[in-house]
């Protein structure tokens, strides 16, 4: 039987929930087809799944900070309006909750922070917006459930 190891292709139904409860579920639809290394699943997930055999059912049950990291206080940064309208819309209103996408320095890809805190331009400050830029399930237990349909 075929086990799941470092650069498998895995066709799979998967569950994923945090302790607010499911996130993603793909067991009422198509099933899944990720690579392993290549960051369609975190790292913390994909070294549960090493070694399980095709075919097989498991819930996994991954304690905080594993799955996702930690919470890292360095990764909670003001960026300012200035930038903002440089990388995108000067027209763009930001609230508490929004979801940004970033460039990378190299332009090839993308990473997101979420609003925590607007500030507007006063006479002695600039505007700026406080994103978090840690994985929502940074620091969180997460139960991952999975089921392999087939493993290349």
């Amino acid at each position: 039987m075929t086990t799941v190891q470092a650069g498998s292709f895995l066709t799979l139904h998967y569950r994923l929930c945090g302790p607010q409860g499911e996130i993603i579920n793909t067991f009422g639809d198509k099933p899944a087809t990720l690579s392993m290394g290549t960051g369609q699943l975190a790292p913390g997930i994909e070294e549960r799944l090493l070694g399980m055999q095709e075919g097989s059912h498991a819930t996994i049950d991954i304690p905080a900070g594993v799955a996702y990291g930690e919470r890292s206080a360095d990764m909670v940064q003001w960026v300012a309006r200035k930038l903002l309208d440089q990388l995108g819309d000067p027209q763009e209103n930001y609230s508490v909750g929004d979801v940004v996408q970033f460039p990378t320095p190299d332009g090839l890809s993308s990473y997101a922070g979420a609003v925590q805190q607007v500030r507007t331009a006063a006479a002695d400050a600039e505007g700026a917006v406080l994103f978090d830029f840690n994985h929502p399930l940074a620091g969180q237990p997460v139960t991952f459930e999975v089921q392999l349909i087939g493993v290349l």
